[in-house]
């Protein structure tokens, strides 16, 4: 029998056959403010999974290791068994949210000389704190290997994606990716890529089509995420 062995805020991850397979489970849920504020939308976790899979899937044709097995249904995916490392990975190519308050920014849209790479400890509590490599070695949340392996892939992932929703007509502001260790030790993308976890603008627009819409009461969620699979449909069509 299948057993759940995490409930996170948009997700669940369940047991499967395979010790070594995990099934995620993307829930209709929107979080904001470290859990503060919270929605559920009818079929978001659909679009998750869908955008999530259609992202890992053209990461993975590219070279980038991955937990990603495969979509199972609507809202799930198969994906392998990671021991995830504790803090969120953020690549920022332009000036937007908390890093505009942070350096007192008054408008966001510049774009940055070379994109900025940042730590955070996962804790909602804290506040996900800013973390160095130090740090995070320091509280044994990666080693020094594996903060160079998470880099590496961090700007793999950032170059091919900028390329790919460029594409779509959208701009790649910023991303969260989250990491884990395989068996073997190997550091692997792991979680999500969706428009939960990253800024999306319209390039001609420069609209949001992301999270932003629901954080900032800014325009409706579901149509955003089902504009922005749909133009990840057709710029991945063309690749093809």
């Amino acid at each position: 029998m299948a057993e759940l062995l995490y409930q996170g805020k948009t997700k669940e991850m369940w047991t499967t056959d395979d010790p070594e397979v995990l099934r995620a489970v993307y829930k209709d849920d929107a979080t904001a403010l470290d859990g503060l504020k919270h929605d559920v939308f009818q079929n978001k976790g659909e679009l998750d999974a869908e955008i999530s899979s259609l992202v890992f899937e053209y990461l993975m044709k590219h070279g980038v290791k991955t937990h990603f097995i495969k979509r199972l249904s609507k809202n799930e995916q198969l994906v392998k068994k990671v021991k995830m490392i504790d803090l969120e990975v953020v690549t920022r190519n332009i000036a937007a949210g908390s890093f505009c308050k942070r350096y007192g920014l008054k408008e966001e849209g510049k774009k940055l000389d070379t994109p900025v790479e940042e730590l955070f400890m996962k804790s909602d509590a804290l506040h996900d704190p800013l973390m160095n490599e130090s740090d995070a070695i320091a509280f044994h949340l990666l080693t020094h290997e594996e903060h160079e392996q998470i880099w590496e892939i961090s700007r793999q992932v950032n170059q091919l994606l900028t390329k790919l929703f460029a594409d779509a007509g959208m701009l790649l502001v910023d991303f969260k990716v989250e990491f884990g260790t395989l068996p073997n030790g190997e550091v692997v993308l792991a979680d999500e890529f969706s428009p939960d976890n990253c800024r999306l603008w319209d390039v001609e627009t420069k609209d949001h089509m992301d999270k932003d819409v629901y954080r900032r009461q800014i325009g409706n969620l579901i149509d955003v995420y089902e504009r922005v699979l749909a133009r990840l449909k057709d710029a991945l069509a063309k690749e093809d």
